[in-house]
């Protein structure tokens, strides 16, 4: 009877209701904020470089004759319009005489002739002869004027002289070369780049080019891009780019000198086109899975979502996949957060690592 009224009250007490369990609500803890963002992803290429002239010509003259005038240097800076070379004018000048003195003659002639068609002294088949070899003279005085202006040569841009190629007095054919000039008022940086760039980069892509100079290591020049070779070269099957930088004060940059080309371009779409993260917004799960936590600024609450993630980049990782551009993630405090707690922004989101 005993155990009875003992099993019986236990019975009873298990009927009571269960005493209500009160969830203590979790503080918002405050943490900082990153912005993920694809844009900006960038990768940076150095390439072996050589300086060249914007321009680079080879003067010599279309008439043949002995050098008489040769005032310029090697390694000199001459302004356009400077003169270079000229032959002896002599026989140039006589030409010119001998053909004024017969343009002269064929016009007197041709004016006689012209009187007598008029008086119907000639026919004028003879005129007409006469105007021809008129036209013809004409023609003549034409080219030894011509002669004697090519027995000149002057610089035709501002110039600097890399070479001479003949000596003062010395008898030159049309077409042989007498002095090599360089136009330095732009300096073209060229390098030879593989054709996996060749074939992947565009001028788009292209951030910033700087060219470093073995005697400057430690100043960056600023590049324009110029051109590409559209022919790979046919040994080591990598394609030519040309920068250009004006020339810089108190320095002189020749052509044959070396350089470092240094290209800052935007990551291709689909290549190398990652997210870079800070290290502390990663946090691993139980299943060795790397997730981060998704601010959501409406309900200013976070959850946890799992990514991919790719090798270390200076401060930070990057993200292959598993995020979106422009959303925002925890950078710090990741560990001591659960899904759904709400937490306080500190100050703007990061942008940067």
């Amino acid at each position: 009877m005993r155990r009875f009224l003992i099993l019986l009250v236990l019975v009873c007490a298990g009927c009571e209701p269960a005493a209500e369990i009160v969830v203590e609500e979790q503080a918002v803890r405050p943490a900082r904020i990153f912005r993920v963002s694809s844009e900006g992803v960038t990768v940076e290429n150095q390439f072996v470089a050589r300086v060249e002239a914007a321009q680079t010509v080879d003067v010599s003259f279309e008439v043949s004759g002995p050098l008489a005038e040769l005032p310029v240097r090697e390694g000199q800076t001459i302004d356009k319009g400077t003169l270079v070379a000229a032959l002896d004018p002599t026989d140039f000048q006589l030409a010119v005489r001998e053909a004024e003195v017969q343009l002269k003659l064929a016009r007197q002639d041709l004016q006689r002739k012209q009187k007598l068609l008029a008086d119907r002294g000639i026919s004028q088949s003879v005129v007409d002869d006469a105007q021809a070899l008129h036209d013809l003279r004409s023609v003549r005085l034409a080219q030894a004027r011509e002669a004697l202006e090519d027995a000149r040569i002057v610089a035709p841009f501002d110039a600097y002289v890399a070479r001479r190629y003949t000596d003062n007095y010395a008898n030159v054919q049309a077409g042989d070369k007498i002095v090599r000039l360089n136009d330095l008022n732009e300096i073209h940086v060229v390098a030879s780049v593989p054709e996996s760039l060749a074939a992947t980069g565009s001028a788009d892509q292209l951030i910033g080019a700087h060219a470093v100079f073995p005697f400057r290591p430690d100043q960056r020049y600023p590049l324009t891009f110029r051109e590409n070779l559209g022919e790979a070269d046919a040994v080591a099957q990598t394609y030519e780019v040309t920068f250009a930088m004006p020339p810089p004060p108190n320095l002189q940059i020749l052509p044959g000198m070396t350089a470092t080309l240094e290209l800052e371009m935007m990551a291709a779409e689909g290549e190398g086109r990652t997210m870079n993260i800070p290290t502390s917004a990663l946090i691993a799960d139980s299943d060795k899975r790397f997730i981060v936590w998704i601010y959501d600024p409406e309900t200013q609450a976070v959850s946890k979502r799992t990514v991919e993630v790719g090798p270390a980049v200076g401060r930070g990782v990057a993200v292959v996949s598993g995020l979106a551009n422009g959303e925002l993630i925890v950078a710090t405090g990741a560990s001591q957060l659960q899904n759904g707690m709400k937490i306080r922004v500190l100050g703007d989101p990061l942008t940067e690592l």
